[in-house]
């Protein structure tokens, strides 16, 4: 179902009742901030989430392309939100790039885990997801030459930490990744290559990236959040893997788009939900 939230109200959110069926398996149309100020704090168990990047894509309501230091509070709003509403022991799943700005190399991945820290989180690890081959590149700097050479990333990071403690308790019976998925989960070297579908959205989250993350970091009927949800692969596949989505995109153009992949994938599964 698609959510779009309320206008603000004079009452403060604290003095409103809180319904926590209003987020729970919902596509939710607004701004992350706004929208997550209204769940309850400790609701939330695994936030998987790929902020935009800021290198100039064209979102109809984003600016893509914030000097670097706001683009760095921009992403801190989101992570004390993000932390409030996390239960103890619940983990987030960032993907991160590092990025050119302003034609100067930002090790993106360094001020989010300084920002992470100051928050409060505890690193758990990192990710390094290798997406494409070296010779999909198409800039080299100084072709051939030591003058000005570029070096090639065909990596990103996902970061992860938990919130106040290291382990997340839940039901043994709820447990439901394999002894071969997790050795392979735990490797931290994650060869996947990046997803082309569903059309529509620039950098669709892949399918296999998301179902790792769930099955290493959550039990069966945890509610997993998507703060900057896209076309809604978190939402499809925490549908697949038993759980619960909250998926919230600021774009309505977006959140349709993950409404109706999620919908498919509820089709697909002849399931009830």
């Amino acid at each position: 179902m698609l959510i779009e939230p309320k206008q603000h109200e004079e009452c403060s959110i604290e003095s409103q009742p809180i319904n926590k069926n209003d987020f729970i398996n919902k596509v939710i149309c607004g701004d992350r901030i706004d929208v997550m100020k209204k769940m309850p704090e400790n609701f939330v168990h695994l936030i998987i989430t790929s902020p935009p990047y800021n290198v100039g894509i064209s979102y109809e309501n984003h600016n893509d392309l914030m000097p670097y230091n706001e683009y760095l509070d921009f992403l801190e709003q989101t992570w004390i939100e993000c932390y409030r509403i996390l239960i103890k022991g619940g983990r987030i799943c960032i993907n991160i790039p590092s990025i050119t700005a302003n034609g100067e190399y930002q090790p993106l991945f360094v001020d989010v885990v300084n920002q992470m820290r100051k928050i409060g989180y505890i690193m758990r690890g990192d990710i390094l997801w290798y997406k494409q081959s070296i010779s999909k590149r198409t800039a080299w700097g100084s072709w051939k030459s030591p003058s000005n050479p570029s070096l090639v990333q065909p990596y990103e990071f996902i970061l992860v930490f938990s919130k106040e403690k290291r382990k997340l308790e839940g039901d043994k019976e709820k447990i439901d990744i394999t002894k071969d998925e997790f050795i392979k989960f735990s490797n931290s070297f994650w060869d996947i290559k990046p997803q082309t579908k569903p059309k529509g959205h620039p950098a669709p989250f892949p399918e296999q990236l998301v179902y790792r993350l769930i099955k290493f970091y959550s039990y069966q009927e945890n509610i997993v959040l998507d703060p900057f949800a896209g076309s809604g692969t978190v939402g499809v596949v925490a549908l697949k893997t038993k759980r619960n989505y909250i998926c919230i995109d600021k774009s309505e153009k977006y959140c349709k788009l993950a409404e109706n992949y999620i919908n498919m994938e509820k089709n697909n599964l002849f399931i009830d939900v």
